[in-house]
């Protein structure tokens, strides 16, 4: 079975830090690019940081650089999002989904993705 599992999320003041982790079975993890995404509240997807199969080519949404970093350990089949400097506007739920989902809007029904954890951070 096909699985994705966040964990890491919670409620934290502005200036603090989170970090997110992803759980992957299921798959032959190494083999694919992986992304974390977000949803606020009443708005769309929101690409956040994309990593590719060998974990050295991160790339970061504008709103994001210089403040978060992705990271994986395929042998433990685990990706990660370490986040500083967290803003209100961070608040979000966040997924980790397997692939590519830079420009989406929504998931798709085919997405391998997590159920996500909600990230809240106060001013």
């Amino acid at each position: 079975q096909v699985q994705l599992v966040e964990s890491g999320g919670g409620l934290v003041q502005a200036g603090d830090s989170l970090r997110l982790s992803c759980a992957a079975s299921g798959f032959a993890f190494s083999n694919f690019f992986m992304s974390w995404v977000r949803q606020a509240p009443g708005k769309g997807l929101e690409w956040v940081s994309i990593i590719n199969s060998r974990g050295d080519a991160p790339t970061y949404a504008d709103s994001v650089k210089g403040r978060f970093t992705i990271s994986r350990v395929n042998a433990e089949n685990t990706l990660y999002l370490e986040m500083n400097s967290l803003k209100p506007e961070d608040t979000a739920i966040y997924y980790c989904a397997r692939g590519i989902l830079r420009g989406r809007t929504a998931f798709r029904d085919d997405d391998v993705r997590g159920q996500g954890t909600q990230v809240t951070v106060s001013s």
